[in-house]
């Protein structure tokens, strides 16, 4: 309707609108504000990084795991609380809400959730959810943004020497979020079977992967600052990384499907955390410009 000009306005104003819960107003209240009175934007920026109990408060009260259900040990909040928590963590800080954004958008815990095996499920939501893991998103390479079909980084299926279907993976990525301090790796590659071994086909399409940050080969080492904003960032490297077969989110099955999973992923950071970010700063700036131009004095006035 948009591009067809064609806008409805009527329509639009009589969307229902999603009304927060009594548990997620209460969090937005409580450990939201609390959160927000423990930093301040010029201390952060002093020293490139948030403090040290800033971090164990966001792994404790479950920041990251805000769009994992309960029965998985996360807060299981709707998309209207995920987006006022964010905007409100903006107006604190920039950097608090990058944080916190991110493993709530980009995955890998979203993907797990919707894609992943039942083993997968137990295995990292939980953790994820109480920040025993901090997740990272490894997609955008150096020539290569959101457009996944430009992936350089790649995986080969080879058996070892007990006959195991293992996947050998060489990638290099950069910014990713979080990944200088990340422990579970979501990472994008483009899966080849030269050999042959799952079928006639070789080239076997994007697919996704689970990768221990601790794994032999892996190189997160490196923290950039590309945007001059210190919210974690780096890039990532791998040489010869190995991981299972079982370690393809979705197992066996999500071979090959990492396209539909990514333009799925993409659409919460796009739909809901980007603009969430955007709002909040906009009524920021509102409230300051507004604020200050009632006591401005300039030549007299």
């Amino acid at each position: 309707d948009f591009f067809k000009a064609d806008i409805d306005f009527k329509a639009i104003k009589n969307e229902p609108i999603t009304q927060l819960t009594q548990e997620e107003q209460d969090f937005i209240n409580n450990e939201v504000n609390e959160l927000c009175e423990m930093v301040t934007d010029w201390e952060i920026f002093q020293e490139k990084d948030l403090p040290t109990p800033v971090w164990q408060y966001i792994k404790d009260k479950k920041f990251f795991g805000m769009i994992i259900p309960k029965e998985y040990g996360g807060l299981g909040f709707s998309a209207t609380a995920h987006s006022h928590i964010i905007e409100k963590l903006v107006s604190r800080s920039q950097v608090l809400a990058i944080t916190v954004m991110v493993p709530n958008s980009l995955g890998p815990a979203e993907l797990i959730l919707k894609h992943g095996t039942q083993t997968q499920k137990d295995r990292y939501l939980n953790d994820l959810a109480t920040g025993k893991h901090v997740p990272c998103f490894g997609l955008t390479e150096p020539n290569a943004g959101s457009d996944a079909t430009s992936l350089t980084s790649t995986g080969v299926i080879f058996k070892d020497s007990d006959n195991n279907l293992k996947i050998k993976l060489n990638f290099e990525k950069r910014y990713i979020t979080l990944a200088n301090i990340a422990t579970l790796i979501g990472l994008a590659f483009q899966l080849k079977d030269p050999d042959h071994l799952l079928g006639e086909e070789e080239n076997l399409g994007i697919t996704f992967g689970l990768i221990d940050a601790t794994l032999k080969g892996v190189d997160n080492s490196r923290r950039h600052d590309p945007l001059g904003i210190p919210f974690v960032n780096s890039p990532l490297k791998g040489k010869n990384v190995v991981i299972n077969i079982e370690d393809v989110i979705g197992g066996i099955d999500g071979i090959g499907h990492g396209w539909q999973m990514l333009v799925e992923s993409l659409s919460i950071g796009r739909g809901i955390s980007l603009p969430s970010v955007s709002l909040g700063g906009s009524k920021l700036a509102l409230n300051v410009v507004a604020s200050y131009s009632q006591i401005r004095e300039q030549f007299g006035l």
